[in-house]
Parts: C-alpha cells; structure tokens; sequence
C-alpha cells in the first residue's frame, strides 16, 4: 500500500469461508479452511468472516480453530440478532487476538412480513437489543440490515442509527439479492451518510450480490459514495451468482487509484496464490476470461495486440502479471536443477513449506523432471498446492493397470497400499477411470457419488501436467480432491483417492472421538 494522506483507507472484509462456502459444491473441511485462512492473513485482508458459529458443530469448531490461529486480521462469526445465535459467535471469536460478532436481521418489507412475519418496530427493537447485547461480549460489533438494498429509507436511517448509538462499530448495507444496480447503490449510501445524524460514530460496509452481474460495480460506486469497508470472497464464489469478488474489487482500486482515491492494505502479489488456492480446496475452477485471476486474463492472441505488448506492454496492459503474483517463467527448471535453485523458486511463488514438506516437494519434482524435459512454474505451483493440502494418506496408489479399446468394455486394476498392506482389485466399466473409480469404490466398500470430474491442462506441450479436480458425494458430506500427473488416468486416480482419504480421515475422527 502506497500511504498518502489525501487517500481514504478500505477495509476489506473476506467471507470466502462463510458466504464463499454456501456456494453449491465448495463446501471446506477444517484443514481446507485453516489453508485458506493462512492466504488470506498473508494477503493481508482487514476482517476474515470464519463462519456462521452456530450452523452446525463443524462451523462451530472452524472458528474457533481459525480465530485461534490468525494473528493480525480480525475474525468475525455470522449470527441472527438472537441470543443464542450472538452467544454461540461470542464462544467461537472469543479466542481471537482481534474478535468480531457479526450480527444481522432482514429489513425489507418483504422480509419482515414473509419471512419474520414481524412489523417494523419489532424488527427495530430487536436489532437494537441484540446489537446491544453483542456489544456487553465484544468490543468490535457489526450489524447488517439484511436485504437493505430493498428497504424502505425513512426505516433504513432509523434502524442505522439506533445500531449504531447501542454500539455498533460498522454498519453493512447488503444488497442480498443482487438488485441493485450502481447509480442507485451509491445514493443509498450517500443518502445514509447525510440522513443518519450519528454515521460519523461507525463505518459504513457493503456487501453485495452478483445476480445481475453488478456486485463489484455496485461495490466500487458504493466507495466512490462513502463506504469504509468492502465484503467480498476470493474469485467471487457464494450463495446463487456468487459475491463481488476481492480480486477485482482490490485490482480496481489498485489500477484506478488517483479516480477512487482510496486504497487498501492488501499485498496485491498475493492475489494469484490466493485465487489458485481457493480453487484447489473447493474444486471450483474461475473461467478462462475472468478478470484478474482467469487464465486468459494477461493472455494476448490478436497480432495487433501482440505486436503492441511486444513493443509496451502498457499498449494493453493495463496492470502486469507480476502485480497480481502471476508466476512467469523467469528460471528453467529440470532434473539437473539442485534443491537450492528449487526452494529459491518456490519462495518466490510465495510458498514457504517446513522442511519436511519441502523434501517431499522437491522429491515429486525430480519425479516429474524425470518425464518432462522442462518444468515450468505452474507445474511447480500445482505440485506446492498439491502438497501444501496436508491430507493425511490413508490408502495411496501403489499401482495401476488399464486395458482399453472402442472394441471392448474398458478394464482397471487397482493396487492401493492400506493400512500396510497392499489390496488389489479389478472392475470393468464404460470407460477406463470409471472403471478405475469403481474399483477403488469396491476395494474401500465405499457406496459414494461422483458429482464433478474435470481435466484441464496445466501448461502446454505433449509432457503437460494433467490436473484432475473431482467433487465426491457422500450422503450429506461433499469431498473435493484434486491430482496431478502428466498421465491423464493416473491424474483421475490420484484425485479421487485425495477425495476419499478426506472422507476417510474424517470417518476416523468421529470414530475416535465418540
């Protein structure tokens, strides 16, 4: 961040691990969120909303674990303007070295007559008494009017300012359902900075949804209006169309500095691991042509472009590679490369392992040195990623054999090491890694689903490293695994033995701890 005394400061509040995970298949465990903690206090996001406590006991644990181990960014928990709900966040953040309560209550007419069934004095009595409530906890209390953006003002100004003088220290306009569009949303906000006698005492946040594709135009018009604080999550994942997404919100007013004049504490060059790392845990890939974190977002085909990147890449380049973390191919790495060359790389990526996993790391890469006549930084980044997950190996591939045709039914057999021993089995299938799932299924007496399996290519050329991502159902439970290999099939396997073993460790857990 570049201080100036004419810029206003944004916080930016990250809920990828609470509204981020109510996207439909991103679903995290406790390993995959403290994972995605550790990226986001690196890069350096004000407020990390861990969860919504009182959901579930999982949530509850996940807070609790996260509010335990992040150390500069606060960390907020979700909950109803109700007692039990604050009183469950209050146990989850209270280990926090800086904790939040982050509670809400809806406030349009809507809301309050279908889904409350509550007229507006309650509604404003009760968000008053809770905030109030939170605040005897917490010293650091947030209040969102809940589908504000189709609230009625007269009722908007008085429910603001009674939060704010029971205590609280921001107050979040949400645009719930992504109705908003920009002229409008910056005019709320205008409007509650010049109608709400006490706004001075709280920071104004928003948080806004991406049904009509505005969430970060609203976002950025709501700054240019007066908002403090910006909500996001890491390439716009959440609930229906999804959240404005970080990235973009922090690129913007990043790139367009001197229009906004506002910036924020985000370390920009941590942006692309973050987003990678993300997508990896929760196996939801971004589209090539997403701006900042897509794969085609520095990428140049047309000769005119090309030719004017060539001669100054500010001819179409409007922020570089490097700003947002982008690996570039600056050292060529192969099977003669020493540990040091390696680790050197590696910490430039912005992976920084114990020693441990580092030797386990620098291993698989002389693996893949061995088949691969170069090896690129994306490899090495996927491979990082791959070891950074810290899944614990229950059963692992010892081998594996396919015979297939478009003359015959495909046939896998597989050999996993378990518990020591090695088991093996064979299935037929209507193709080779089906037949391979299959067999894996019969070997582990596992009855599962599988909900998603994409391939994508991690870099160019016939050696390329193939990288698998599957999402696994099992009952209530969803498991992601993702597997890297520059054989498509082994790619698949390993992936879904990384799905498996997760639903296995956590199988184990419950055992032990009943």
């Amino acid at each position: 961040m570049n201080e100036s005394s004419n810029m206003r400061r944004i916080y930016v509040f990250d809920t990828t691990l609470r509204d981020g995970e109510q996207s439909p298949g991103c679903t995290m465990n406790l390993r995959d969120k403290l994972l995605v903690a550790e990226h986001l206090e690196a890069l350096r996001v004000d407020i990390i909303e861990a969860g919504f406590a009182i959901a579930s006991s999982g949530d509850f644990e996940s807070v609790k674990a996260i509010a335990g181990v992040v150390k500069e960014a606060a960390v907020a928990s979700l909950c109803r303007a109700l007692p039990k709900d604050i009183d469950c966040a209050w146990e989850a953040v209270r280990g926090a070295k800086h904790p939040r309560i982050h509670t809400f209550i809806a406030t349009s007419p809507i809301h309050m007559a279908c889904k409350l069934k509550m007229e507006p004095d309650a509604v404003y009595d009760q968000a008053v008494a809770m905030v109030r409530h939170a605040r005897n906890l917490c010293g650091d209390v947030e209040f969102s009017l809940e589908d504000c953006s189709r609230s009625e003002r007269p009722f908007i100004y008085r429910v603001v300012e009674g939060v704010i003088a029971a205590g609280a220290g921001t107050v979040n306009i949400p645009d719930t359902v992504g109705y908003a569009v920009p002229e409008q949303f910056g005019e709320l906000i205008s409007d509650i900075r010049r109608h709400v006698p006490n706004i001075d005492k709280a920071r104004i946040a928003v948080h806004c949804h991406n049904d009509l594709g505005l969430a970060v135009a609203n976002s950025l018009a709501a700054v240019r209006a007066g908002a403090d604080q910006v909500e996001c999550t890491i390439n716009g994942i959440g609930e229906r169309a999804g959240n404005a997404a970080l990235e973009e919100i922090v690129m913007a007013l990043h790139t367009r500095r001197e229009f906004f004049q506002a910036e924020t504490n985000i370390d920009t060059s941590k942006i692309y691991a973050t987003s990678r790392c993300v997508m990896t845990v929760t196996g939801s890939r971004v589209q090539a042509n997403k701006a900042i974190v897509g794969e085609n977002a520095f990428a140049h085909e047309a000769g005119i472009h090309q030719h004017g990147v060539l001669a100054n890449p500010l001819t179409y380049e409007i922020m570089t590679p490097e700003s947002i973390g982008l690996p570039r191919n600056k050292m060529v790495l192969g099977k003669h490369s020493g540990r040091h060359a390696f680790e050197s790389r590696l910490n430039e990526l912005g992976f920084h392992l114990e020693e441990a996993r580092l030797n386990e790391l620098f291993g698989k890469f002389k693996d893949l040195a061995d088949r691969k006549k170069t090896v690129s930084d994306a490899d090495i980044e996927a491979l990082a990623h791959d070891v950074q997950t810290m899944i614990t190996e229950r059963v692992k591939l010892d081998r594996y054999n396919v015979t297939a045709s478009n003359a015959i039914t495909p046939v896998s057999t597989i050999r996993l090491l378990r518990d020591g021993k090695l088991v093996e089995h064979v299935a037929a299938s209507d193709g080779p890694i089906n037949a391979s799932f299959k067999a894996i299924n019969q070997l582990l007496g596992l009855k599962v689903t599988l909900e998603s399996f994409q391939l994508n290519a991690i870099t160019g050329g016939t050696d390329a490293q193939c990288e698998a991502t599957v999402r696994v159902r099992d009952g209530e439970r969803v498991y992601h695994g993702r597997g890297i290999s520059t054989d498509v099939i082994e790619g698949s396997i390993l992936a879904y033995l990384q799905a498996l073993n997760v639903l296995l460790d956590e199988s184990t857990d419950k055992r032990v701890g009943a």
